[in-house]
């Protein structure tokens, strides 16, 4: 079916990375909102959108929408998806899922209210390279997970001026609360370590505990230049690991022979290491960053299939995830639980 989808919010993250991925699939885009209305007029005319406007509740009163996307605030998106969801429309929601685990709540109990679908922006689980590593790791052949290791950098500049690092936590560092748990198990505990160089750059190593006895470190942090490649993550198991570097380039090790002195070593199927990156030059409109993926995902649920899109219950759990990490940069080196 044809979904129809009103937008609230049309800054330059709505405008660049979602609403052009949005478009590829079989929705017709009814109604745009944001503060701006030049801006909401302007993603109108791209779009051909007949409503703009200012008022979201003015959105919310277009007759026939299946779905409300968003992409504002944290209390924005508590406030705008509750009202979205008890108008009887499906939402799909940026990160992060209000500002605190209380909000997060709020907004799966009104899901579970109007039985509707909350699809959150978690598009680090759809991104090309990480998607391949996820399904190596949940093969038969991987094994058990051992342990894990991210970085996952920014730059101070939008924190040094104003030090306050609320926007670095929920807009950043929420996306690895829910890929930690997506590539290894549920989180137990957390230990934060940081260093803070100078104001508004910070440096954290966020160690995780999970559930099925695996290990894991995530560095994060506002230290680092956003002209150069600042993510990679690496999955071991036994005798294996998979590491993916800046979202498009992935490795599997696994556990081949020395061959220095082999003379008929050649390249052997099951044991050799196995590597993929993006043909660039090829002309398919793809999206390397997972946003496209995310929404099929989406729209394939809505239609009924059963994925792994991430919805508001990962959104409640990255958020009490984050509430323990929290808690950790309030007691450095202390083991701190995620409460459920």
């Amino acid at each position: 079916m044809t979904y129809r989808v009103g937008w609230i919010g049309c800054g330059r993250h709505a405008e660049q990375m979602l609403l052009p991925q949005l478009a590829r699939h079989d929705v017709e885009l009814v109604a745009v909102c944001d503060l701006n209305a030049e801006t909401a007029q302007k993603i109108g005319r791209r779009y051909g959108v007949a409503h703009t406007g200012t008022d979201f509740r003015a959105l919310l009163d277009v007759p026939g929408l299946d779905v409300v996307g968003m992409a504002v605030g944290p209390t924005q998106h508590r406030d705008m998806s509750i009202a979205a969801l008890e108008r009887g429309c499906h939402v799909f929601m940026e990160k992060p899922t209000g500002a605190n685990v209380a909000d997060a709540l709020a907004i799966q109990a009104a899901a579970t209210q109007a039985g509707k679908t909350v699809g959150v922006g978690f598009m680090k689980r759809f991104a090309t390279a990480n998607r391949m590593a996820h399904n190596v790791v949940k093969s038969a052949e991987f094994g058990p997970v051992a342990g894990f290791f991210g970085e996952y950098m920014t730059a101070p500049t939008y924190f040094s001026g104003n030090v306050d690092y609320t926007g670095f936590y929920l807009h950043h560092c929420v996306h690895y609360m829910d890929l930690v748990r997506y590539f290894v198990a549920p989180v137990l505990n957390v230990t934060v370590f940081r260093n803070e160089t100078a104001p508004g750059k910070q440096l954290l190593h966020v160690h995780f505990g999970f559930e099925n006895g695996a290990i894991g470190t995530v560095v994060m942090g506002t230290i680092q230049s956003r002209g150069t490649p600042m993510e990679r993550l690496q999955i071991m198991g036994d005798h294996q690991r998979v590491e993916v570097n800046g979202v498009i380039e992935v490795t599997h090790f696994r556990n081949p022979p020395f061959k220095a002195d082999d003379l008929d070593a050649t390249l052997a199927d099951g044991v050799d290491n196995l590597s993929w990156k993006p043909n660039f030059t090829a002309a398919a409109n793809e999206d390397f960053k997972g946003y496209n993926a995310l929404f099929k995902a989406f729209f394939a649920q809505l239609g009924g299939a059963n994925t792994d899109l991430p919805t508001i219950a990962d959104g409640v759990e990255a958020m009490r995830v984050m509430a323990a990490m929290l808690e950790g940069i309030a007691r450095p080196g202390a083991c701190v639980p995620v409460v459920r």
